[in-house]
């Protein structure tokens, strides 16, 4: 891991970019930290960094307020990664499907997520391996938000997440749903009820697919953009529970 920029955000948070290899990424730590403090992976969908960040960065100074460090890395395909033919072409037909009003078929969804998936999970773990070296950051580790099916891998194959955050979506391959009856550590799932891109059925079928023996689904009204404030301040309270 190489540093490449840093900076003091308004509220004393030290914001890091970084690079690991060829793929970067951004690390937030509390101002105020004097012992190693737990990790929260800040996942997030596939539109680039730069897009994300706003969103990225309110939610690092969300949890460094509560003491935990978060960490992000761009994903596959994304930002100013190279171009992937083959998803690129899977995410032209999604939109040719959805703009035509016909059914996703499930060869549409696995050749644009299991990709996806197969090749993010170990970077993310290779990022978890550099920031665990990292004096200044300490277990536990949880995941939160982003593609949901990265979060289904990443929290049955990791051992050292203990916990996650998941933003529910209906774009999960068959597949998924197996691996998602195998997974045990607590789960924190997060429903938009009237989300205009998401099937409501498919997010619960999932929920309901989870193995954990402690899990709690957060549904609000609202769109995919109108989360409203208390979710947040819940999956905040989730973590703490899990991390502190």
């Amino acid at each position: 891991m190489q540093f490449t920029s840093e900076r003091r955000l308004d509220d004393g948070v030290l914001e890091r970019g970084f690079t690991l290899g060829e793929i970067p990424g951004l690390l937030w730590t509390p101002g105020s930290a004097s012992v190693p403090a737990p990790l929260i992976l800040l996942g997030h969908p596939p539109l680039g960094l730069r897009r994300m960040y706003p969103r990225l960065a309110a939610r690092a100074q969300h949890s460094a307020a509560q003491g935990f460090a978060t960490a992000t890395i761009e994903l596959p395909g994304s930002g100013d990664r190279p171009r992937w033919p083959a998803v690129e072409q899977a995410r032209a037909d999604l939109r040719r499907a959805m703009e035509a009003g016909e059914p996703v078929g499930d060869e549409i969804v696995d050749a644009l997520v299991l990709p996806l998936v197969d090749r993010a999970v170990p970077e993310w773990q290779a990022a978890l391996d550099a920031l665990l070296a990292l004096p200044e950051i300490g277990g536990p580790v949880a995941y939160s938000g982003g593609v949901i099916s990265i979060g289904i891998r990443l929290a049955l194959v990791e051992p050292r997440i203990s916990a996650a955050v998941l933003f529910a979506g209906s774009l999960v391959p068959r597949a998924m749903f197996e691996e998602a009856r195998r997974v045990t550590i607590p789960l924190h799932v997060l429903l938009q009820w009237d989300d205009e891109g998401n099937d409501r059925q498919a997010a619960l079928d999932l929920f309901d697919a989870f193995g954990s023996e402690e899990k709690s689904l957060h549904a609000n009204m609202g769109g995919h953009t109108g989360v409203p404030q208390h979710a947040g301040d819940s999956a905040a309270q989730f973590f703490t529970r899990h991390l502190s």
